[in-house]
């Protein structure tokens, strides 16, 4: 047997000599949108107090962001296989800049929804427009796991990086340098992608915009992912919590009846009816609740139980960057043209799980380096390792004109996974603290004791919930090990993977002939 390489109609053969100066650029963009994500909760508290925004109104600081985000994501990857992924970027960095040039500069808090939303718009543009000009960029095998080895290990370090930055900047500076730092990695992208990035030609998806799709998608994860921040902040019973859920179930049945009906779908089935990359945007998105969950928790305790300053606490998820990093670069990359994406995947996730457990032993004189240290660098470990390869196969086996959704797929999933792992997490500790309150505070007579038992009530919330993502990242692995059957890139194909498999021999990636 021999190995050669079916190429799309049109796509040159000739990978593109300019492919690993571009990624450096697709990389800093996607560092920027990672990095927004956590830089703004540290700077919420001071940015509430300037612009005079009432407790009630500071969650919209990141709904904004969030509903935007994740509601458009379908739609930017159809722009991004539409438009041209290059000129999709371009926009998406510009217009990400100038949205956080507002933010900064924001008088009063609807100058600060309004510019959270934009931002959300304009990301949602570029964070499937990165990950396809990678897609369509890194056709070896080799080639591609390095790339994606980066870009998953920024994917999921740049979140705790920017604790570290957006302590910095707060505690150094002012919080509106939180959302001006976002300019010169915009202009330097931008600037950067513009000159060196070429597209392959004939990658495009030239059919016309599916409207009813793009609606129906967008109101329907606007509907999921505010249902889910409504429940944090009003319950899982709340009258519109429960609308919301309901509307959202509407909606996106109704958005998949309508693809599989349309001529041109804004997400053709076929993308995630192929039980690889369905196991993959499944087990991604699992292990995001966890890791949300976690980030938030963590931060919490350091600061509030432990009274570590935005800074040190930053510093102090440095071991968890390192892990990530290691597990991304050193072993998922290595390994995977060598193994199944799956026997990297599955214990990956099971490993971070590990990690987990270790942070479940949380108390209030916890040591850092007994319990915190080894915890966060085994969840670094193992979600670097296991995000690499998930990473590379989600978008792995599409046509090239499905790269873009294909990419927004894998975002959506993450987003819709970030704003349940926050609601839910958060409401099983709530629960749990307010529980243990009430079952100690009878017995505790001065204030200190009092005060004692309400930091004990708290980590004993957080503990609750750092075992429920325990188990969420148990099942991960499971779905992992389970669905993606996947042999290793530029190796033997396995059989009975199910829908979609005729696509694989669309993608340009190495096959085996006969």
């Amino acid at each position: 047997m021999s190995q050669s390489a079916v190429k799309a109609p049109g796509v040159s053969d000739a990978p593109d000599a300019g492919r690993w100066k571009a990624l450096v650029f697709i990389a800093l963009a996607q560092l920027m949108v990672v990095l927004d994500a956590t830089i703004v909760n540290i700077a919420l508290p001071s940015a509430q107090q300037d612009l005079g925004i009432s407790d009630g109104n500071r969650q919209w600081v990141v709904t904004a962001y969030a509903l935007a985000f994740g509601g458009l994501l379908l739609f930017g990857g159809r722009i991004a296989d539409l438009w041209g992924r290059k000129r999709t970027f371009v926009t998406g960095l510009a217009g990400f800049a100038v949205a956080s040039a507002l933010g900064g500069a924001a008088t009063n808090e609807a100058m600060m929804f309004g510019s959270r939303a934009l931002q959300g718009v304009f990301g949602a543009l570029l964070a499937p427009a990165a990950l396809s000009l990678l897609a369509v960029m890194f056709t070896d095998a080799k080639e591609r796991a390095k790339a994606f080895g980066i870009y998953g290990a920024i994917a999921g370090g740049g979140g705790a990086v920017g604790l570290i930055l957006g302590g910095f900047l707060t505690e150094y500076l002012n919080w509106r340098w939180t959302f001006f730092v976002n300019i010169p990695f915009a202009v330097i992208a931008a600037a950067g992608a513009y000159l060196v990035i070429r597209e392959p030609k004939g990658s495009r998806n030239r059919s016309p915009l599916d409207i009813p799709g793009v609606v129906l998608s967008t109101l329907g994860l606007v509907a999921l992912v505010y249902g889910f921040t409504r429940a944090e902040s009003d319950g899982w019973s709340d009258a519109t919590t429960v609308g919301m859920f309901v509307g959202a179930a509407v909606l996106l049945l109704s958005f998949v009846f309508v693809e599989a009906r349309v001529k041109a779908p804004l997400l053709p089935l076929r993308v995630i009816t192929e039980r690889n990359r369905g196991g993959i945007y499944l087990s991604l998105g699992l292990a995001v609740i966890a890791m949300f969950g976690l980030f938030l928790f963590l931060t919490y305790y350091l600061q509030v139980v432990k009274g570590y300053t935005p800074v040190r606490t930053g510093f102090a998820f440095l071991p968890m960057i390192a892990g990530m990093i290691t597990g991304s670069t050193q072993i998922g990359a290595r390994l995977m043209t060598r193994v199944a994406p799956r026997l990297l995947m599955g214990p990956g996730f099971l490993v971070a799980a590990a990690g987990m457990l270790f942070l479940t032993q949380l108390e209030i004189n916890t040591s850092y380096a007994g319990v915190l240290l080894p915890g966060m660098l085994l969840l670094g470990l193992g979600m670097g390792t296991a995000f690499m390869p998930a990473m590379s196969m989600a978008t792995m086996g599409v046509e090239p004109r499905d790269a873009g959704v294909a990419s927004a797929m894998v975002n959506t999933s993450q987003q819709v996974g970030g704003a349940i792992g926050t609601a839910l997490l958060n409401t099983i500790a709530a629960s749990a603290t307010t529980s243990y309150i009430a079952d100690h505070m009878g017995g505790a007579s001065s204030r200190s004791q009092q005060q004692l038992v309400q930091l004990q009530g708290q980590v004993q919330g957080y503990t609750s919930a750092i075992w429920f993502a325990v188990g969420i990242l148990v099942v991960a692995a499971a779905i992992a090990l389970t669905f993606v059957n996947a042999g290793r890139p530029g190796g033997p194909a396995v059989s009975g993977s199910g829908a979609g498999d005729a696509a694989e021999d669309e993608l340009p990636i190495p096959v085996v002939a006969h």
